[in-house]
């Protein structure tokens, strides 16, 4: 057939010859596709009704020849069942002499026009079953139809009964229903024959039609027609037809392409007919794009679009999709009109009228012709136009009783036409007023084989193809998930597992694609988009009617009182005319409403589930499975784990992942291998691809979840599957695709970081391997499905649970190494620079922890080493391990331009560095101890690191925090190794003033790099520091000026330098609450400072002079006194409430011992100003009388004897002399001796 689809308008201007949509529309908007059908006004009536052709394969429209008078119809024309170029290869179903229209017809048209179907259309049929249900309160013959539904849609095909039954005669197909027709309908059913007038009027139409086609051009030749053509339509090719006619397919056969069996592969004598097999399933990893896996193998089982014109039809509100073989004239005069041929003798009746005028609404032909004839004479012509027709003498009928026919018809079958996938039949007795629908598929359960209902097939085929196109539409797809599941799900209710694999393995995956694996989890409750289908599915409540009157009699029998199989009936054709009779009898509800997953798991196993379905049906379809070693899916597979030892540690991970980069190279070039035999290309091999893929992605999102929720044991129990589910993805992909390359990546970098943390988390170590092992029956079963073609051991090295801690953080680098060498070799580095980026980020972390590691384990040696003073190679070897990962972890962070971790790879090193440096700090006697050039070159690199670090920041608005954490371990750099050189000087290699100027050097370095004045946490650490960097430099000056002699210059400066940095440790100090033992040995130092400048003078003015500046210094440690005073009362106080915290929580603050030894040195100290006070200051020295010096005197005198019998009490407490000294120092400070 030459097929030409559009939708356009069908109402060319005259002598045009076109095809197209039908609109009753004038010719000037004859091809204005966007027009709105007019309404035809009737009576005074409105009917509105509009026709769009969706598929057309007639020619341009043939003007019809008007036959003269006294024509003789019953003599055939020249061109007589012969083909003519002008009517095409459709030229003899144009003219009438089609086979008769096939069961099937609507799924013809449904497959052709899958769009429409389940969604915008209400009705798929043939335009001789809608006439004749609109027809049904007029006529007395009967009806028989078979009902389907698929969503919104009804699809209805004509139930010959007669020609049914002389197949159950021939095949016992369908002795079931013969026998439920003949108990309860027509116990004395037998073959009616059709008269010989019906034949007669059948040759003299098809006569009349070849007369009227002008048809004097060349008519080809055809297959010489038999002397029984006008009785019996011509077979369809190739087919042997049972004697009658329509072509009925075997019930359910298995189709060529997937039956095993050889003795499934014919039934009843016919030959098999090819697979129904449409697979449309969704082979993009990512998109929701559908790919065809099989071929489009459309039956030639009579399901074939076999109608010339496909019409959308809307009437009122009800649209059908109708096919129609109306024969239609145009030309000349007239655009469009249908020609009828009637008998003079016999009036035109209502039956004929409705059928003349629906005819033409469903065409759009605005006017009918009629030629009259008497016994096939020619009489005459009469033309009437369409909206006329209803007012036509004895065939008058209201148009508005028609549209209340076809609602209410509508209204009743879509409330009782319930369950898609069921087969309905809807029955009506000759003679009968009384309307039956039986659920057909229910009654064929009853049987003993279940697949006796030969609609089964085409029905499932039909609910999987429109859920195949509802995938296909990426944009609008999700608000028909709802839909999409519950034709899938009644799809497969309606196969046979063993004989269907195909179409099942297809349907499962499709429904395990439904659930998108990657949404975010707010779109997981969301309902609303979910179910808009408010029209996809109806109540299941149903009208009972349970009338004594339902069993009324057909024709010349009645209905047993056991006649209960009916699911509806109209009790009375005369119900139909009354005005939306059953238009809300029925509530309609959504309940195809998509299953809302409550968290991540729930939507993965319900995938899961859906996969695996799909994998036993490929599995079972494999004809080589009996060569297979059969494994029992409940018995768990045994996981494979060697001792650690054995494996070789590193350097068996090393092996290993050299095995997998050179498969993953292997990859690239399409290296094939399935222990189960399956044929690459085959559909089992597409389809099992895609499942797995498809349940490698669920395991990965399922341990994704487990992971967030710190259940690391099963993370990684859920990432090994998944790479179980890749690996056998590898072993039968011939060419590996770059998105699957990249699950692949993302796959082993979630796997690092399961690793990572398990070694992190290595206290609930019990738990986790608990959970690691246990497996539940699916997954074991999709195991099982896996390891039919591979070993799935590929990733063996990634998935194992260590119990050892470097194991597992380098099993964790190598999960990251190998993503960044997938990422590298397969090019997605350009195309994902975001993962890309994660991956390197994970491998500077994860190096940067194996450093960490490494180094604390040589710490830790270096603390266990004392007898043996040199460096043992273990921790040589330590810190080459330690300074390659760091170093390697430096460049990662350094590719992507992280600077911040950069730095803090570059700190740590540097504490490495340090590490190294203190190692060598015990290769000599403790007391002839010198700081070696080892520890000087170690301490120098550890700085140029710390440096490095801070270049890599820039500036401290990059990272405050680190900034400052490298800034700190530059200043304690330079403060360890000034310390050093001060408490071990190294005199044999350099001399003293080069060492005092490094130190100094280093010192100053180290408070440079020391915040003292930002407030942070570290501020007073910072403070504590400085004062310390200025107490030990005070003291190096005053060393220096106490062992230095000559150069005048020189003790001047040093004099001035002690000075100061003893002023600003006393100034730091102070601002320190918990550092009085410090803060009094700075001003003890100081007055021992004063005393040294004091011995080195010759005047006694000069001499009391520094005496007051000394005695002056004491008088400020008040401060000092009075914390340690604070402290030695908090530790006193509480000892009443017996309990050790109160000690032990103030230990801290004070040192107990360093206390009573200052006070010592204090009391001491003291002493000896005030007794050289008071010696300066007798009349024996003064030369003149100084009042003021004598008030000095006394008070001097006075405490210094106090002094005296305090120190002599050697019962005093400690908090008893602190009161003492704080007593006298105030009498010393109101009593003058401060000048």
């Amino acid at each position: 057939m030459g097929d030409s689809k559009e939708a356009g308008a069908e109402a060319p201007p005259a002598g045009a010859a076109a095809r197209g949509g039908l609109s009753l529309l004038s010719p000037g908007e004859a091809e204005e596709p966007s027009a709105q059908g007019s309404a035809l006004c009737l009576g005074g009536s409105e009917v509105k009704s509009r026709a769009v052709v969706k598929y057309s394969s007639a020619p341009p429209r043939a003007a019809f020849a008007r036959l003269e008078e006294k024509t003789d119809l019953k003599l055939p024309p020249a061109n007589w069942l012969r083909e003519s170029a002008k009517l095409g290869p459709a030229g003899t179903t144009i003219l009438g002499n089609s086979k008769k229209s096939k069961p099937f017809s609507s799924f013809g048209m449904a497959y052709d026009f899958i769009d429409s179907v389940g969604n915008d259309v209400d009705v798929v049929s043939d335009s001789e079953n809608i006439k004749k249900l609109l027809k049904i309160p007029y006529s007395k013959s009967h009806v028989s139809m078979a009902v389907h539904r698929v969503g919104r849609t009804l699809l209805l095909d004509e139930l010959d009964i007669q020609e049914l039954f002389m197949r159950s005669s021939q095949t016992g197909d369908w002795t079931w229903l013969k026998e439920f027709y003949q108990r309860l309908i027509d116990q004395k059913w037998q073959r009616k024959k059709k008269s010989k007038e019906h034949w007669y009027q059948k040759a003299i139409l098809s006569k009349f039609l070849y007369y009227s086609i002008n048809g004097d051009g060349a008519a080809q030749p055809v297959q010489p027609v038999p002397a029984a053509a006008e009785q019996q339509e011509p077979s369809s090719s190739g087919q042997t037809q049972d004697a009658g006619g329509a072509s009925w397919p075997a019930p359910f056969d298995m189709p060529a392409s997937v039956s095993e069996d050889p003795s499934a592969s014919s039934q009843g004598g016919e030959p098999l007919e090819p697979s129904y097999v449409v697979g449309h399933v969704a082979s993009a990893p990512r998109e929701q794009t559908l790919t065809t896996l099989f071929n489009d193998g459309e039956s030639s089982q009579g399901l074939k679009n076999d109608f010339v014109r496909n019409i959308l039809w809307t009437f009122e509100d009800i649209h059908m999709l109708v096919g129609s073989n109306m024969p239609i004239f145009g030309g000349g005069r007239y655009p469009a009109v249908s020609l009828r041929l009637r008998d003079n003798n016999k009036p035109i009746n209502v039956l004929t009228g409705i059928d003349y005028w629906l005819d033409n609404l469903i065409c759009n032909v605005p006017e009918l012709v009629m030629c009259f004839h008497v016994n096939g004479i020619v009489q005459k012509y009469e033309m009437i136009k369409t909206e006329e027709i209803p007012d036509l003498e004895n065939s008058n009928f209201s148009t508005k009783v028609i549209k209340d026919i076809a609602q209410n018809i509508l209204s009743f079958l879509k409330s009782n036409c319930t369950k898609e996938g069921h087969t309905y039949w809807l029955f009506k007795a000759s003679g009968s007023d009384i309307v039956k629908l039986y659920d057909l598929t229910t009654l064929c359960e009853e049987t003993e084989d279940k697949y006796q209902n030969p609609f089964t097939m085409p029905v499932a085929i039909l609910l999987y193809k429109v859920a195949c196109n509802m995938m296909m539409k990426k944009n609008q797809n999700k608000k028909h998930y709802g839909t999409i599941r519950t034709l899938l799900l009644n799809c497969l209710k309606l196969l046979d597992k063993s004989r269907h694999p195909q179409i099942i393995a297809s349907a499962n995956y499709m429904l395990s694609e439904l659930f998108q694996l990657d949404e975010p989890k707010k779109e997981e409750s969301s309902e609303c988009p979910l179910n808009e289908n408010s029209d996809e599915s109806y109540s299941e409540e149903e009208e009972e009617m349970a009338d004594s009157d339902e069993n009324g009699s057909y024709s010349t029998s009645s209905d047993p009182p056991e006649d209960n199989k009916a699911v509806a009936v109209i009790k009375s054709v005369g119900e139909l005319s009354v005005p939306e009779k059953y238009k809300s009898i029925h509530q309609i509800r959504p309940s195809c409403a998509f299953p809302v997953c409550h968290d991540t798991e729930e939507r993965c196993r319900l995938v899961l589930s859906y996969v695996l379905e799909g994998l036993k049906s490929v599995d079972n379809s494999i004809k080589k499975e009996s060569d297979l070693p059969a494994a029992d899916p409940s018995t768990p597979i045994p996981l494979k784990y060697e001792d650690e030892s054995a494996k070789g540690g590193p350097e068996g991970l090393e092996k290993q992942m050299a095995l997998f980069l050179d498969k993953m190279g292997s990859l690239q070039k399409g290296n094939y291998s399935s222990q189960s035999g399956m044929i690459p290309g085959s559909w089992q091999h597409k389809m099992k691809l895609q499942l797995i893929l498809k349940s490698s992605k669920a395991y990965y999102v399922l341990s994704d979840a487990a992971m967030s929720l710190q259940k690391y044991g099963r993370a990684l129990r859920y990432i090994k599957l998944a790479l179980q589910s890749h690996d056998t993805y590898c072993c039968l992909c011939t060419n590996m695709f770059s998105e699957v390359l990249l699950f692949l990546s993302q796959y082993l970098t979630l796997c690092g970081d399961i690793q990572l943390m398990l070694a992190q988390n290595a206290s609930n170590r019990a738990a986790h391997l608990e959970e690691f092992h246990y497996q539940t029956k699916e997954d074991q079963e999709i195991l099982h499905s896996l390891h039919r073609e591979a070993s799935c051991q590929g990733f063996a090295w990634a998935t194992d649970l260590s119990t050892d801690l470097e194991s597992q953080l380098s099993v964790s680098c190598k999960c990251y190494e190998a993503a960044n060498e997938i990422l590298q070799f397969s090019d997605l580095k350009s195309q994902n620079p975001e993962h890309c980026v994660q991956v390197s980020k994970r491998m500077g972390n994860i190096r940067n922890e194996i450093g960490v590691f490494y180094m604390n384990q040589a710490a830790a040696l270096q603390s266990e080493r004392v007898v043996s003073k040199s460096v043992s190679t273990a921790e040589q070897q330590l810190w080459k391990k330690s300074f390659s990962c760091f170093e390697k972890g430096i460049h990662n962070f350094e590719s992507i331009g992280d600077a911040t971790n950069a730095a803090l790879l570059l700190c740590n090193t540097g504490r490495l560095m340090r590490i190294c440096a203190q190692a060598h700090c015990g290769a000599g006697d403790e007391f002839k101890r010198e700081f070696s050039p080892e520890e000087g070159l170690y301490y120098n690199k550890a700085v140029d690191y710390y440096l490095k670090a801070l270049r890599s920041l820039g500036t401290r608005d990059v990272h405050p925090a680190v900034w400052d954490s490298v800034n700190w371990e530059l200043s304690t750099t330079y403060f360890t190794m000034a310390t050093l050189q001060q408490d071990y000087a190294p005199l044999s290699r350099k001399a003293q003033e080069q060492i005092e100027k490094e130190v100094s050097e280093a010192m100053m370095k180290s408070l440079k790099h020391c915040d003292v004045d930002s407030a942070s946490a570290r501020q007073p650490l910072c403070q504590y520091r400085a004062a310390t960097i200025h107490h030990r430099l005070a003291s190096m000056y005053h060393s220096c000026l106490r062992n230095q002699v000559g150069d005048e210059h020189l003790r001047k400066q040093h004099r001035l330098l002690a000075d100061l940095h003893y002023s600003k440790a006393v100034t730091l100090f102070q601002l320190l609450k918990d550092t009085p033992c410090e803060l009094l040995r700075v001003q003890l130092e100081r007055v021992a400072f004063a005393e040294f400048q004091m011995a080195g003078q010759n005047s006694n003015v000069g001499k009391l002079k520094t005496l007051s500046g000394a005695l002056d210094i004491m008088v400020r440690t008040a401060h000092a006194l009075q914390l340690i005073r604070k402290g030695l009362a908090e530790e006193s106080g509480p000892p009443k409430s017996d309990g050790p915290s109160p000690a032990a929580d103030s230990a801290p603050s004070l040192n107990r011992e360093e206390a009573l030894k200052l006070l010592s040195i204090f009391e001491s100290r003291l002493s000896f100003l005030l007794l050289q006070s008071i010696r300066l200051l007798s009349p024996g020295k003064k030369k003149s009388s100084d009042t003021e010096g004598d008030a000095a005197l006394r008070t001097n005198k006075h405490v210094y004897s106090q002094l005296l019998r305090a120190t002599a009490n050697r019962d005093t407490s400690l908090l008893e002399r602190v009161d003492v000294l704080l007593h006298l120092l105030g009498q010393l400070a109101g009593g003058g001796a401060v000048q």
